[in-house]
């Protein structure tokens, strides 16, 4: 099974009413290509619940509709990786063509990454949002915030790089998290979790990770116009991140 992280968006409980909680369900094949297992998970519908600041917050799992995003996700990001053949993306476009057009309003409440963090997940959260965890899997990290407190992060993000004049396929992956993130009220809590990808490092890594407070301090340096800090704050949270997502070209 790839290791992933999760980007999740959860809904205040009230406004999903009734809807079956996700407790750990047992694993079901959904989707495989190459012999290896591109997503294993239950796919019943239902949700992850949390508690945060004293009020229930539900993430709706959508798991046929993120499988079939992630794995196009996954062909477009890395062309080249011999995991998912040609058939396999022809197949799983076919299928969510299907699927959208049964169900036009359906959305995926969960981002999805292999093998690492993307670094722009990292600007909606600050450095006292942070949480180290364990779990059955081992040691891990997750931060949360409300969206209303978070999204306004992202924009302004993509202000700074848009007027520091970086490259456009730079800019649009960070636009299109803040229109990913436009979609759900600021009432959402918004969730960053390592998950499984944790693992790849060791229980002190983890503890002195400080990867969003480096993506922050990158950005005001940027707004400032200070591209040498930048650089330097920047070069310190890749340089820590480089070895898993290198796992991505290797399978």
């Amino acid at each position: 099974m790839i290791r992933s992280s999760y980007l999740r968006v959860y809904l205040p409980a009230s406004r999903l009413g009734r809807y079956p909680v996700h407790e750990g369900l047992p694993s079901r094949l959904v989707f495989e290509a190459n012999q290896h297992v591109v997503w294993g998970e239950s796919a019943t519908d239902d949700a992850f619940r949390v508690e945060h600041e004293g009020r229930a917050y539900l993430c709706p799992r959508s798991a046929r509709l993120r499988m079939l995003e992630g794995v196009l996700a996954f062909a477009n990001a890395y062309p080249m990786s011999a995991l998912l053949p040609e058939r396999t993306v022809g197949r799983a476009a076919s299928q969510l063509e299907e699927l959208r057009s049964a169900s036009p309003a359906a959305r995926s409440y969960i981002l999805t990454s292999p093998w690492h963090v993307p670094l722009r997940w990292f600007l909606p959260f600050v450095t006292d949002q942070r949480v180290v965890y364990e779990s059955a899997a081992g040691t891990s990290i997750r931060y949360r915030t409300l969206l209303g407190r978070g999204r306004p992060r992202v924009h302004r993000a993509t202000d700074v790089l848009d007027e520091a004049g970086f490259d456009d396929s730079v800019v649009d992956q960070v636009r299109d998290l803040g229109h990913w993130l436009d979609e759900f009220t600021s009432e959402a809590l918004l969730e960053l979790d390592y998950a499984g990808v944790g693992s790849l490092f060791a229980p002190g890594e983890l503890a002195i990770d400080e990867s969003a407070a480096d993506v922050a301090a990158s950005i005001e340096a940027l707004r400032q116009g200070d591209y040498d800090e930048a650089g330097h704050q920047y070069a310190k949270v890749a340089s820590r991140w480089a070895n898993a997502q290198a796992l991505t070209f290797s399978n």
